[in-house]
């Protein structure tokens, strides 16, 4: 999709249309998610800090964003592309690779197709989109990027919304491009290659597979070389599992308030369940990641004999994994996330192995890396999950009558009354240089 967080903005609030709209964080910590093509005529890129944003465009539009709308659009993105096709592969929001080689009978060639995926786009979403046909799922996410509109001080100039990248056309379209075109070209890894004088795909290329082993080691080396001919035999996976479910939030300023941060983990715990049950899922396995002023990060996980997906169930987890979490230099971010994901309803035992508490299922506590044992904690949990089951229940059918922000726990009140935060509350940084969330 084009600039897909703005043109959703746009689309809903059309007194935006011709502006430079920022979505993300307006605060000092914020980085833009973002932004229309006016917005990148100024220099303005995703990822961005929003301080350095708000410099090169003083006068773009800051928007917080709207996460649910943007999910509620990506599902209508997604059923027209399985309209094509049942294979495939999400990549984010806004973003899918497609394997038409069963469709090309009924459909016709793959840039008909592209253009019929672009049509029935603009039709049903309003929205605009690009696509890139390759044989490969690198080939095509290149082409794609090539088929985008450009933006610079001049103006916006249309791209040509579908570029086809065809077998014996590919290393003349590669090989000019810099090596951070490369899947899995970090700056590490560009940084690395520029000492060696490689700065383009076709001087990768020219090097050779056995010096980029040499210098990379056999696996990255190979690697490297492959993408660098154009080989990339990764297949289109559809219909992938998410790994995990996870919410975290950047702080407008650093706390080292254990207190305020409990309430944070609970809030955060809350949205994290949710969106395990609307997925129909659960997860064994809690995770808590906590980054430091000084932008060092530390996780802590632990994985439990039993899933959940409760509230309260998987706040105590994270509660006591943060308990053990030492607050020097007040923390910038904290995050839940929750893995280990399995089916909802999968039969589970939930209390009676747990009675002879085995030294692997209990929790860590402060005190060294893993704390002493904490038995309790885990019996907690268990008991959590199984007497909060009902309420839960009742929560989520109040939520689908009246709305998510129409119940909620006393860790979600605040001074403007209650937020039940959403999945990613702040994920890009908050809007003022306050707390986020209540």
């Amino acid at each position: 999709m084009d600039a897909f967080f703005a043109a959703v903005e746009v689309l809903d609030d059309p007194t935006l249309a011709g502006k430079p709209v920022i979505v993300g964080g307006a605060g000092a910590r914020g980085v833009v998610a973002s932004c229309t093509y006016e917005a990148r005529a100024f220099g303005v890129r995703s990822a961005m800090p929003s301080v350095r944003a708000r410099q090169l465009c003083p006068h773009a539009v800051f928007i917080d964003g709207h996460f649910s709308r943007y999910s509620e659009m990506s599902r209508q993105l997604h059923a027209v592309l399985h309209d094509v096709t049942p294979m495939v592969e999400p990549i984010g929001l806004d973003e899918a690779f497609l394997d038409v080689t069963g469709a090309r009978r009924l459909l016709g060639p793959p840039e008909t197709i592209a253009e019929q995926i672009r049509l029935q786009v603009a039709r049903r979403l309003s929205l605009t989109c690009s696509v890139g046909v390759g044989r490969s799922k690198m080939m095509a996410k290149l082409a794609s990027r090539a088929a985008k509109p450009r933006a610079d001080r001049r103006g916006t100039r249309a791209g040509a919304g579908v570029m086809v990248i065809r077998a014996g056309d590919e290393l003349a379209f590669l090989h000019p491009l810099p090596v951070e075109s490369l899947w899995g070209v970090g700056p590490a890894t560009s940084r690395r290659l520029h000492d060696l004088g490689i700065r383009t795909v076709g001087e990768l290329a020219s090097v050779g597979e056995p010096t980029m082993v040499r210098h990379f080691g056999r696996a990255q080396g190979a690697h490297l070389a492959g993408l660098a001919r154009g080989d990339d035999p990764a297949p289109v996976v559809p219909d992938r599992p998410a790994k995990s479910i996870g919410h975290e939030e950047t702080f407008g300023a650093d706390t080292n308030d254990m207190a305020a941060l409990q309430r944070h983990v609970l809030r955060m715990a809350e949205s994290v369940a949710a969106h395990l049950r609307d997925s129909g899922q659960a997860a064994r396995t809690i995770s808590v990641k906590v980054r430091y002023a000084d932008f060092t990060m530390i996780t802590r996980a632990y994985t439990l004999p039993f899933a959940m997906d409760t509230g309260p169930a998987l706040g105590a987890v994270a509660g006591a994994l943060l308990d053990a979490v030492e607050l020097h230099d007040g923390v910038r971010l904290l995050g839940v996330s929750a893995s280990g994901l399995q089916a909802n309803g999968v039969s589970r035992q939930l209390t009676f192995e747990l009675a002879g508490e085995p030294a692997a299922h209990r929790f860590p506590g402060p005190g060294d890396e893993t704390g002493p044992r904490r038995p309790g904690r885990e019996l907690e949990a268990a008991g959590l999950q199984t007497n909060w089951q009902e309420v839960t229940a009742a929560v989520d059918a109040i939520r689908a009558r009246f709305g998510r922000g129409s119940v909620g726990t006393v860790a979600m009140v605040g001074d403007g009354g209650l937020a039940v935060p959403g999945r990613r509350e702040a994920p890009w940084g908050p809007a003022t240089d306050g707390h986020p969330g209540p």
